[in-house]
């Protein structure tokens, strides 16, 4: 169990674990895909969504919402079809619109009253300013991919965000639902790390790629996080 009282700092990833990021994507590719294809299972399209994510985000850096694009034109190329141009903007179109989990203000709420605050996101600045209207909160600092060049899980992101907190590491926690793009990062820094395992119909990953790392701490959702630290 992780000794709450040495951290002063709290940085969470957003999209799946603040926000409930697979209900979003689900919402944003079903209407474009039912009208192309046969339907597909929750588990297999959030699957496909993760390798098409990874591939565009690995190579040069684009704007977050040029790498939703790439996906949309990626599941035309896998199933067969070819995506018109507002069914290509639909998905990141539709972000600032996604809605938090119903436990994240009231967890947030709670986490501020003892703790700095801050994002690491795999975003861009304009899109996480419509979705932190709906978090409720003021984070202390707000460190994106746009901001960095660059994608998590590739450490400049961490780098830039240390820079803004100023905090030895080991007063700093990170929180994230992806394995791959918070915890293993997290980790090779000497960061300590709480998994956000959230129910999703692709176990253990959702809409992230699958990888294997072991967290400091996994709990089910930001309500028992927020129980163990205050």
């Amino acid at each position: 169990m992780l000794d709450f009282s040495r951290f002063r700092v709290l940085t969470f990833d957003c999209y799946g674990t603040l926000i409930d990021w697979e209900t979003g994507i689900l919402s944003a590719l079903r209407p474009v895909l039912a009208g192309h294809v046969k339907e597909i299972p929750d588990d297999e399209l959030l699957r496909l969504y993760a390798e098409l994510e990874a591939e565009a985000e690995a190579g040069e850096y684009f704007s977050y919402r040029e790498v939703l694009q790439d996906v949309v034109k990626g599941f035309g190329q896998r199933l067969g079809f070819s995506p018109s141009s507002s069914e290509i903007s639909s998905l990141p179109d539709s972000i600032g619109r996604w809605q938090p989990f119903p436990d994240t203000i009231t967890a947030l709420r709670r986490l501020q009253s003892k703790f700095r605050l801050g994002i690491i996101s795999n975003i861009d600045d304009d899109i996480f300013a419509d979705t932190s209207r709906l978090l409720e909160v003021k984070f202390d600092v707000i460190t994106t991919a746009q901001q960095a060049r660059a994608y998590k899980p590739s450490l400049k992101i961490f780098a830039l965000a240390e820079n803004k907190l100023a905090v030895p590491r080991e007063q700093w926690l990170h929180i994230g639902q992806s394995i791959y793009h918070d915890v293993i990062p997290a980790k090779s820094l000497g960061i300590s790390t709480a998994w956000i395992n959230r129910p999703s119909p692709r176990l253990g990953a959702g809409a992230a790629k699958a990888a294997s790392a072991e967290p400091d701490l996994e709990l089910p959702n930001l309500k028992a996080l927020a129980d163990l630290a205050i």
